[in-house]
């Protein structure tokens, strides 16, 4: 039986984005703010800002209970940039306990630090993934992501930039490891190989495993595939490889 589908919204309180690492180099965002002549280096509050709390006419929230909300995708929600906003930002989050907020970082440094006082060993409806585009940025990263205090640890690799050995940290803390190419015309290779190294190691130490998208520039076998967007995300389910860990059964 296949499991029910939640209901999902994007939440992109603040937009703009400082690059900060390999993963960076051919960022959607900025390829979409280029389009219309945007300086995607300025962070700045959106009119999305208040969305979770947003309520109709008869006094009901915009987004229904038990929504997943996508938060902060056009910018990294621990940039330094929106330390004044954040704050606010959390205490919207606690209010909307009801809703299941997902948001991803590179700037795991700063993580500790932006946590509210109020977190404890964390809120039960948000979750942190941490990207790791490499093996050296999972070196860089993945040893102090281990140590926060994170409901649902999961780790992002996407871009796919080379292979990556994720066996010393996934601990029994991480739940999850999503792998995907890069999509765009200036898109790096993401290779088959690589993938199947991040699924034998998550079904090694029982961590659950999705194969989200191809990228648009995929090597299987040996042979380069250019792949349009639109089917990135399908040709990655067509390989079938996901993993459900035993702890999700």
């Amino acid at each position: 039986m296949k499991r029910k589908e939640r209901m999902s919204v994007m939440w992109n309180l603040w937009h703009g984005c400082a690059k900060v690492s390999e993963g960076c180099a051919n960022c959607y965002m900025y390829r979409a703010d280029a389009k219309f002549g945007r300086d995607s280096r300025d962070v700045h509050k959106t009119q999305s800002y208040h969305l979770p709390v947003r309520r109709r006419r008869n006094g009901s929230y915009v987004i229904p209970s038990g929504t997943t909300v996508y938060t902060c995708f056009t910018s990294d929600f621990f940039i330094e940039e929106a330390d004044p906003w954040r704050e606010e930002a959390w205490a919207m989050m606690r209010t909307r306990s009801d809703l299941n907020f997902f948001m991803i970082t590179k700037r795991v440094e700063r993580i500790a630090a932006c946590l509210p006082a109020d977190w404890g060993s964390a809120y039960d409806h948000v979750t942190i993934g941490c990207t790791v585009e490499s093996q050296a940025q999972a070196e860089k990263r993945l040893p102090l992501y281990n140590l926060l205090p994170l409901r649902c640890k999961t780790l992002i690799c996407e871009p796919l930039l080379s292979p990556i050995d994720l066996a010393p940290y996934l601990t029994g803390e991480v739940e999850m490891v999503v792998v995907g190419g890069e999509s765009g015309e200036e898109a790096r290779s993401c290779h088959f190989d690589w993938v199947m190294e991040i699924r034998a190691a998550c079904i090694a130490c029982d961590v659950s495993f999705v194969f989200k998208q191809t990228g648009a520039n995929f090597v299987k076998g040996g042979k380069h595939y250019r792949i349009p967007r639109k089917l990135q995300q399908s040709q990655a389910r067509k390989a079938a490889i996901d993993y459900r860990a035993d702890s999700e059964l």
